[in-house]
């Protein structure tokens, strides 16, 4: 796994989307950490600091795995551009078929007469 600066990571990932377009997927995963170990947490717990919490993201296309850590200073910013490379590459996603409300209520009016005309027919 590569750790790269979030600049070189937006980049990476936008080539991971562009070769997954055909055939195969990207799979994203963001998850807070402090990047470092339980005993140094520990530590700095104990000792009254305060520790720096950040974004742990990696994407995988399940041949190479990147990752960057994105502090809260540039969240905003990495968020954005994060989310417009999404929009832009995420095209074979599937509406999802709803059904209509009324039509649904109404179908099932329907059996409900048809079941009544049918146990009284017996």
């Amino acid at each position: 796994m590569v750790l790269l600066q979030p600049d070189p990571f937006l980049n990476e990932l936008t080539s991971m989307f562009e070769r997954s377009t055909e055939k195969g997927s990207v799979w994203v995963t963001l998850k807070r950490s402090s990047l470092k170990s339980k005993v140094v947490r520990n530590k700095m717990a104990t000792a009254g600091e305060e520790i720096d919490h950040r974004c742990l993201i990696r994407a995988t296309d399940g041949k190479k795995t990147i990752s960057t850590s994105v502090g809260a200073k540039d969240h905003q910013r990495f968020q954005a551009s994060y989310a417009t490379i999404l929009k832009a590459r995420m095209t074979a996603l599937k509406k999802r078929e709803r059904k209509d409300k009324r039509k649904a209520a109404d179908a099932d009016k329907k059996t409900k007469v048809s079941k009544k005309k049918r146990s009284r027919a017996l």
